[in-house]
């Protein structure tokens, strides 16, 4: 049985003995006035209303305590760990050490193919698995809770190596779960001090860079130091309010006409105490402290400066939020600027890159839509990776599309080959630029050309290039 089980069941006990004391005592005062005296059992009206009325109240108070006990339950019912209001309880008294967050990557995709009963008796296996694995390493005194719909938090009192190698074990013997395949992320924050919100809110910081960096490995995970990543967290804000951005510049070459007029740009943060910041550290902080819009609008302003300095032919594409983009001071922000700057606006490209689908498509599409009508061109990212993709491809027409680096990194696979043609072959017939990615290489530059790719960018075309660099080159 489970701590918290054990626990859970203390807890109840211990409220089944406050309902049925009173109820004793009622009993034995009954007993008391009629029938230990000897006298015969008589009822009057009063003592009908009496006990009426002695009865109601027992029942409604031992129903009262039980609707309470269902209602304050310390558990999480599908996984039987403590439930989120208790586990912060309960961390606000332990003060551990390090804490972990481990995350089902692939829960949603679970909840919508299997029933809630497999999904239900997954979560409660990962849990006791999680449990059996501390005590097999002699670490009893651990807190494992349920946070949020995909993550559970695990707190200990010992250094961090100890979760990490038991995390490590429970990712590799536990990948398939009832025949249901389970990816697991996990994060791990030691030195953790008083602000335990502050150290949750900086895991999930750290979850959510693992998935920026589109790695394909997906048992990465990363241990910080609460200390350190504070530290980050206040270089990060310093950067962006003085609009300290490093920018480099990845030359796309046109297989047409055999030159480059489009540079992808990608940036970092510069630190006055720690090396450059990378975007997969800095944009779940921006965004969660709400500097995200002031970050793109001073990323698409520089990149206007940058363009009277380059060939009028040259273009720039770069990645901007759909927060931002659907703000109407960003957009008035943004229309302005090109404006007073007198830019032709084709020569900006708006790189969108979602997973899933926008809950609001028609919305979100009417926002694309107003970009398109000041004349800023739109492109979908790592086009083919999801369903989300070609849904959008279904109700708005995009200028361009950059595959999934998967199709370039197993171009010589037959499928994936026969899969680009045919995608390559659908954005020709509406009219829309196709862009491939991490090419290294003669034969897979070849071969895309051959395909009928519109534009190509890796090292297999050139290397990228700073600022300073790319005005030199056209200067």
């Amino acid at each position: 049985m489970l701590i918290s089980q054990k626990e859970e069941r203390g807890r109840r006990f211990k409220l089944a003995l406050r309902a049925g004391i009173p109820v004793l005592i009622l009993v034995f005062l009954v007993f008391y006035t009629t029938i230990y005296k000897g006298q015969n059992v008589v009822f009057s009206i009063k003592d009908g209303i009496l006990l009426g009325a002695i009865t109601f109240i027992t029942i409604y108070f031992i129903y009262f305590l039980m609707n309470l006990s269902v209602h304050e339950t310390l558990l999480d019912q599908a996984s039987q760990s403590y439930n989120k209001k208790t586990l912060i309880k309960k961390l606000q008294k332990y003060r551990p050490k390090s804490i972990a967050y481990l995350t089902i990557d692939n829960l949603s995709s679970l909840n919508e193919n299997y029933s809630m009963e497999q999904v239900d008796t997954l979560l409660y296996t990962i849990t006791s698995k999680l449990y059996l694995l501390f005590r097999q390493n002699g670490l009893s005194n651990v807190l494992i809770g349920r946070y949020g719909s995909s993550g559970f938090l695990i707190a200990l009192d010992e250094e961090h190596t100890h979760i990490e190698s038991i995390l490590d074990i429970l990712i590799e013997d536990s990948s398939h779960i009832n025949n249901l395949e389970v990816d697991y992320k996990f994060a791990i924050v030691t030195n953790t001090d008083d602000d335990l919100q502050k150290t949750i809110i900086q895991l999930q910081d750290i979850i959510f860079s693992q998935s920026l960096e589109n790695n394909k490995d997906k048992h990465k995970h990363t241990i910080k130091d609460a200390k350190e990543l504070s530290n980050i967290e206040k270089e990060i804000i310093k950067s962006i309010k003085e609009k300290k951005l490093l920018l480099s510049f990845r030359p796309v070459l046109n297989t047409d006409s055999d030159k480059i007029d489009i540079y992808e740009i990608a940036t970092k943060l510069q630190s006055d105490t720690h090396k450059d910041i990378l975007p997969r550290v800095y944009l779940p902080i921006i965004n969660r402290l709400g500097l995200g819009r002031d970050y793109d609008l001073t990323l698409i302003k520089h990149a206007i400066d940058l363009l009277p300095l380059v060939d009028d032919s040259i273009s720039f594409t770069f990645n901007l939020s759909p927060f931002s983009l659907r703000d109407s001071d960003f957009q008035n922000s943004l229309f302005g600027y090109l404006k007073e700057k007198n830019i032709n606006p084709s020569r900006l490209i708006i790189q969108l890159y979602e997973r899933k689908t926008h809950h609001n498509l028609s919305g979100y599409l009417k926002t694309l839509k107003t970009f398109r009508s000041q004349g800023i061109r739109t492109c979908i990212d790592n086009f083919g990776s999801s369903n989300a993709s070609m849904e959008y491809m279904k109700h708005f027409k995009f200028d361009m599309v950059q595959f999934d680096r998967d199709y370039v990194t197993h171009l010589e696979d037959e499928t994936t080959s026969a899969m680009l043609n045919s995608l390559i072959k659908m954005s020709s017939d509406l009219n829309i630029k196709t862009v491939a990615k991490w090419v290294d290489n003669d034969t897979q530059r070849d071969r895309l050309i051959e395909l009928g790719i519109d534009y190509i960018q890796g090292f297999g075309v050139s290397k990228p290039i700073d600022e300073d660099g790319l005005i030199n080159r056209y200067n």
